[in-house]
């Protein structure tokens, strides 16, 4: 088990009730609502760092990592949504 710290946390009763459909641990999905948001701030950070060392990322080079990320058909595409 991974080392825990029990902390208060203030939350809108409505987003509590919400909460407390999706899950029975509202603890546990907390927690990884806050490693994904956690993570998504240090790969913004870390893709920064990269455009101010090599310049800003090419339109290729996003079109690359889209392609990686979503498959051949892209975000959005209707072929993705049949």
């Amino acid at each position: 088990m991974a080392d825990t710290t029990r902390i208060t946390v203030t939350l809108p009763s409505d987003q509590v009730a919400e909460l407390k459909k999706l899950t029975d641990n509202v603890s546990r999905y907390v927690a990884e609502a806050v490693a994904r948001q956690l993570r998504h701030q240090l790969l913004g950070a870390d893709l920064q760092r990269y455009q101010e060392e090599h310049g800003e990322f090419t339109e290729e080079e996003l079109a690359r990592a889209r392609s990686r990320i979503f498959g051949a058909a892209g975000p959005g595409d209707s072929a993705s949504a049949a």
